[in-house]
C-alpha cells in the first residue's frame, strides 16, 4: 500500500498536481489498492485534523501578517531596515536581512516574504549596481529567516503533529533566525567586499532615522510581545493570533490611519484562501499520515535506522540527509505534515529533544525552498529580478554555506535551542 501511494504521489507531482490536491489522490489511489481500509476511518482522519483548537492560530497570524505589511507600516519597517544599513558595505544586499527578520515577526510565511520584499528591494539593488543573479538569491535565502522567527506558520504545523508546545518552538527558533541573519549580512558584505561595490556616501540624518525607528517599533514589537505572552501564560497560541490581529487593526486604524474598506477586505481574502490551501494540504497528509501508520511504516523505520546505525551523530546526520532530499522537491508544510509522524517517534526512542528536532526539519526543509530543482523562494525571486535560475544558483554558495553551518550547530548542539 505504501509504495503505491508513494508512486502515485510522485507521479502526481512531476505532473505538476497542487501538493493537496495530490496527497488526497495518492491516499485514494492506496485504499483502492488496498481494499479493505474502512472509508469511514478515512474521513474521520481528513476531519478530526482540521479540529484542532491551536489550528485556529493559522488564519488568525496570516491575517494579522496581510494587514501589517499591506500598509504604512510595511513600507516603515523597509525604509528603517534601508536606513540602518546602506552606510555599510554590501548594505543594500544587508537591508534584505535585516527586513527578513523585521517581517519574519508578521508574516510568518517565507514565500510571503519572499514576493513582498522582493518586489520592492530587488530592482533599487539592481539600481544600485548590483547583479540580479545576487538580489535574487539574496531575497531566496533570506526569506527563510522569516520561518524561524514567531510567530511561524510551520512551527504551528509541527506542534500540531507533534504535540510539542507552540510557545517552546517560537522561542526555540529565535537564536537560529539571529544566526542565520548574522551569517548572511557577513555573506553580503564579503562579496561586497569581494567585488569592491560601492559603499553609499549619502550622510545619515540621524533624527530621520530615530522617527524611523520610532514609527516602526510597533511591527518590530510584535514578535516580543507574543514570546513573552506565551512564555508568562498570558495567552494560548490561538488566544495570541487573535490578540495579533486586534493590535494590528488598532495600529492601522489609529496610529497609522491607512486601513480601508478595500484593504481590509483584501487582506481577509488573501489570509482566506492561504488558510484554504493549508487546511487542504492538511486534510490530505492526514490520511497519507494515517495509511503510513496503518502499514506500520514509522516502527518499521525506527527499526530499520536502530538496526543500521547505532551511533546518534549518524543517526541525526542521516535524518538530515533525508530531510534536505525530501524537501527539494516538496513545499514545507506538506513535508513536515507527512514527515513529523515518522521522525517524532524515532526521536523520542534516541532520546532526541521533541523542539529541537522541529528545528532541524523547519531549517532543513527551509533549505528545500530555493534548493533546485524546485525551490519556491528560488523561482519567485528570479523571476522578480528578471534573471536565470542558473545565475541566481551560482550565487547561492556562499548563503548555502551558511544555512548548512547554522543546521549543524543546531543538530548537534542542544543548547541552542533547548533553553
Amino acid at each position: 500500500m505504501t509504495l503505491a501511494l508513494v508512486l502515485v504521489f510522485t507521479l502526481l507531482m512531476i505532473l505538476a498536481i497542487p501538493v493537496g490536491h495530490a496527497l488526497v489522490i495518492a491516499g485514494a489511489a492506496a485504499i483502492l489498492y488496498k481494499g479493505f481500509v474502512p472509508l469511514m476511518v478515512v474521513t474521520q482522519q481528513m476531519f478530526d485534523q482540521t479540529q484542532s483548537f491551536p489550528m485556529l492560530a493559522l488564519p488568525f497570524f496570516m491575517l494579522a501578517g496581510s494587514l501589517m505589511m499591506g500598509g504604512r507600516l510595511g513600507q516603515e519597517l523597509l525604509d528603517f531596515a534601508s536606513a540602518g544599513m546602506k552606510r555599510y558595505r554590501g548594505g543594500e544586499l544587508s537591508t534584505t536581512v535585516v527586513a527578513s527578520v523585521a517581517f519574519g515577526g508578521v508574516s510568518g510565511s517565507a514565500v510571503a516574504n519572499a514576493s513582498a520584499l522582493g518586489s520592492i528591494l530587488i530592482p533599487w539593488q539592481k539600481k544600485r549596481g548590483y547583479p540580479g543573479g545576487l538580489c535574487a538569491a539574496n531575497n531566496a535565502t533570506s526569506a527563510v529567516i522569516d520561518i524561524l522567527i514567531p510567530p511561524s506558520i510551520p512551527m504551528i504545523l509541527y506542534a500540531l503533529v507533534s504535540g510539542v508546545s507552540v510557545a517552546d518552538l517560537f522561542v526555540a527558533g529565535v537564536v537560529p533566525g539571529l544566526m542565520m541573519a548574522g551569517g548572511f549580512i557577513f555573506v553580503c558584505w564579503w562579496i561586497a567586499r569581494r567585488r569592491d561595490y560601492p559603499v553609499s556616501t549619502e550622510p545619515r540624518d540621524h533624527a530621520a532615522f530615530l522617527r524611523l525607528a520610532l514609527r516602526s517599533s510597533p511591527a518590530i514589537m510584535l514578535p516580543i510581545l507574543i514570546i513573552v505572552g506565551l512564555r508568562m501564560g498570558f495567552a494560548t497560541p490561538t488566544e495570541m493570533a487573535v490578540l495579533s490581529v486586534i493590535y494590528s487593526l488598532v495600529l492601522s486604524l489609529t496610529l497609522y490611519r491607512d486601513l480601508d474598506w478595500a484593504r481590509f477586505r483584501s487582506a481577509m481574502i488573501e489570509a482566506g484562501v492561504a488558510t484554504g490551501v493549508v487546511m487542504l494540504v492538511i486534510m490530505g497528509s492526514a490520511v497519507v499520515a494515517w495509511l503510513l501508520t496503518f502499514d506500520q511504516v514509522p516502527v518499521k523505520f525506527a527499526l530499520w535506522v536502530a538496526d543500521n546505525f547505532n551511533n546518534p551523530i549518524l543517526i541525526l546526520m542521516v535524518l538530515n540527509v533525508l530531510m534536505l532530499i525530501v524537501g527539494m522537491p516538496l513545499d514545507l508544510p506538506p513535508a513536515i505534515l507527512l514527515l513529523g509522524p515518522i521522525f517524532v517517534p524515532l526521536a523520542a526512542t534516541m532520546g532526541i529533544d521533541p523542539v529541537q528536532l522541529g528545528l532541524i526539519m523547519i531549517i532543513n526543509l527551509g533549505i528545500g525552498l530555493y534548493t533546485p530543482p524546485i525551490g519556491t523562494t528560488l523561482f519567485i525571486s528570479s523571476s522578480i529580478a528578471r534573471a536565470s535560475l542558473a545565475d541566481t544558483t551560482k550565487e547561492l554558495g556562499p548563503f548555502f554555506a551558511v544555512a548548512m553551518i547554522v543546521l549543524l550547530l543546531i543538530t548537534y548542539v542542544p543548547a541552542l535551542t533547548i533553553y
